[in-house]
C-alpha cells in the first residue's frame, strides 16, 4: 500500500480542436465554478486542426477565477525551455499563481521534423528534457546571468525572470524506465495517461520512481502523482489509487457537460469520502449536501473592484494553503527525526509568520490563529453584506459559516494534540492525524468558498 498523503485534487483534459473551442471554454468555466482544481489540454503543435496551446490556455485562464491551468504536456522539441519558462512563470504571475507545467520529451518525431524541429533518439529525448529543467528552473531563480553549457540546450548569460507567483510544479509525462528515473530525480510530479500506464502498471512505474528520488536524496512523498483518465473509472477505484498507488490527481478526458458536471458532483466527492475515512479522518461534512448559489446571470454588471475582491480572497486562501503545506512539513520532519528544535527554529525562521517562540507548537498556534481571524471577518462583514445585496446566497453563506465552526473545531483539536505531543513526544503522529484531518477540512471549504462567492462578489458593492 502506497499513500503519499497528498490532497486530492480533480481536473479535466479538454478538447484542443479549433472548431471546438467554444466546447472548450465552456467546459473550462464550467469546471472553475463546479469546483474542481486543474484544467489542462494537450499540446501537439503539429497537428494543423488544434488550436495553439498556450494561447488557448491563456484565454481559459482569463475566463475563469479558480482553476489552475496547465499544458498536458507541453511539447519540449517545439517549444524552446527559455522561452517556455517565460511563457509559464507570465501567465502564473498574470493569474496570480494558476499555472503548471505538465513537459513531455515529444514523440511523433516526423512531425515535429516537418516544423523544422530535431529528430531525437529515445535516449537523446531523455537527456534534452534534462537539460530543460535545468534551464527553466534557473530562469526562475533570482540571480545574475545564467550560464549553462549542455548538448541540447545553453544559456549564455541570460538573465533570470520574469518570476512565478507560486512554485510552478513542473510534471512530467513519463512512462520508460529512463523517463521514469529522471521524474524521480527531478520532477515535481508524474503526469500519465492511463491508456498508456493502465493501473496495473502503476505499482511497478512508481517503485522506479521512488528508488530514483531516494537515490538523488528525495523522499518519494515529493514528486506528486497525477493521472489523465477515462469516464469509465468509478469513484471506488480511483480510491483505490489514491491509497494503493499514490495517485492524488485525478484529470478526465472529457467531451460534454453531462461527464463533466457527473465527475464533478458525484465522482470527486465520493472519491474525498472513501480517502478519509481510510486515511482515518472521519467526513466531518457531506460536501454533496452544500447549497448552491444562484447561477451567473447574462445581464449581470461586474466591477473593478468586485473582481479585485475576489482575487483578494483567492490570494488570502492561497497564502493559508501554502502555510498549511509549510505546517504539514514541519510536523512531517519533527516525527520522522530528521528536524531537532533547533533545525525546527532555522526552518521557520523563513517563513513568512513569525513569531518569538520559534517552535513547531508556536508556529502551528501561530496558523490556527490566523485561519480564525479570518474566517471571523468573513462572518462579521463580508458575508452580511453579501447578504443583504443578494438574498439568494442565504444558504450558502449559512453553510459556510456552519462550515467556519467545523474547522474550529478541527483546530482546537490539532491544539490538543500539539500540548499532548509535547509532555510525550511519541504522540507526534496523532499531530500527523490533526493535520492531515485540517487539511481535508479546510482545502475543501476554501474551495467551496471560492466557488460559490467569487461571483457574486464581482456584482455586489462590498463597503469595508
Amino acid at each position: 500500500m502506497t499513500d503519499y498523503g497528498h490532497p486530492l485534487e480533480f481536473g479535466v483534459f479538454l478538447p484542443p480542436g479549433a472548431e471546438r473551442f467554444g466546447d472548450t471554454l465552456r467546459l473550462a468555466q464550467a469546471a472553475d465554478v463546479l469546483g474542481l482544481e486543474l484544467v489542462s489540454i494537450q499540446d501537439h503543435p503539429y497537428n494543423a486542426a488544434n488550436l495553439d496551446t498556450w494561447t488557448s490556455l491563456s484565454v481559459i485562464a482569463a475566463s475563469t477565477t479558480n482553476v489552475r491551468v496547465f499544458p498536458n504536456v507541453a511539447n519540449l522539441p517545439l517549444r524552446p525551455p527559455a522561452v517556455l519558462a517565460r511563457a509559464a512563470a507570465s501567465l502564473d504571475v498574470i493569474t496570480g499563481g494558476r499555472v503548471e507545467l505538465g513537459l513531455g520529451a515529444g514523440a511523433f518525431w516526423d512531425a515535429i521534423a516537418a516544423m523544422n524541429g530535431p529528430h531525437r533518439t529515445p535516449a537523446e529525448s531523455v537527456e534534452a528534457l534534462e537539460e530543460a529543467i535545468g534551464v527553466i528552473r534557473a530562469l526562475w531563480t533570482p540571480g545574475r546571468g545564467i550560464r549553462l553549457h549542455g548538448k541540447h540546450y545553453s544559456l549564455n548569460g541570460a538573465r533570470p525572470g520574469p518570476f512565478p507567483a507560486h512554485d510552478i510544479g513542473i510534471w512530467l509525462g513519463a512512462y520508460k524506465k529512463r523517463m521514469l528515473h529522471l521524474t524521480g530525480r527531478l520532477a515535481d510530479g508524474w503526469l500519465p495517461s492511463s491508456p498508456y500506464a493502465p493501473p496495473q502498471q502503476l505499482k511497478a512505474m512508481n517503485a522506479i520512481i521512488d528508488e530514483a528520488a531516494q537515490e538523488a536524496g528525495r523522499e518519494p512523498k515529493d514528486i506528486r502523482r497525477i493521472y489523465n483518465i477515462g469516464s469509465e473509472f468509478t469513484a471506488e477505484q480511483l480510491a483505490e489509487l489514491a491509497l494503493n498507488d499514490g495517485m492524488s490527481g485525478f484529470i478526465l478526458m472529457v467531451d460534454t457537460d453531462d461527464e463533466l458536471r457527473t465527475f464533478a458532483e458525484e465522482v470527486a466527492p465520493a472519491v474525498r469520502e472513501i480517502v478519509q475515512k481510510e486515511r482515518g479522518s472521519k467526513p466531518l461534512w457531506d460536501e454533496s449536501t452544500r447549497p448552491k448559489g444562484p447561477a451567473p446571470e447574462a445581464d449581470a454588471v461586474y466591477t473593478a473592484s468586485g473582481r479585485a475582491m475576489g482575487r483578494q480572497l483567492i490570494g488570502v486562501h492561497n497564502h493559508l494553503r501554502e502555510e498549511l503545506t509549510k505546517v504539514r512539513s514541519i510536523v512531517a520532519q519533527v516525527a520522522d527525526g530528521i528536524l531537532d528544535v533547533g533545525e525546527a527554529r532555522s526552518e521557520i525562521n523563513t517563513m513568512t509568520m513569525r513569531q518569538n517562540n520559534w517552535t513547531m507548537g508556536a508556529y502551528c498556534e501561530s496558523y490556527c490563529r490566523l485561519v480564525t481571524i479570518h474566517h471571523t471577518l468573513e462572518d462579521t462583514s463580508l458575508y452580511p453584506q453579501l447578504r443583504e445585496g443578494d438574498a439568494r446566497l442565504g444558504p450558502v453563506l449559512d453553510r459556510l459559516s456552519e462550515e467556519h465552526q467545523v474547522i474550529h473545531e478541527v483546530l482546537e483539536r490539532l491544539d490538543a494534540a500539539l500540548v499532548a505531543a509535547v509532555a510525550e513526544p511519541h504522540r507526534i503522529r496523532e499531530v500527523q492525524k490533526a493535520v492531515d484531518l485540517l487539511t481535508d477540512t479546510l482545502l475543501s471549504h476554501l474551495s467551496y468558498e471560492e466557488g460559490e462567492l467569487v461571483e457574486p462578489m464581482a456584482r455586489i458593492p462590498y463597503h469595508h
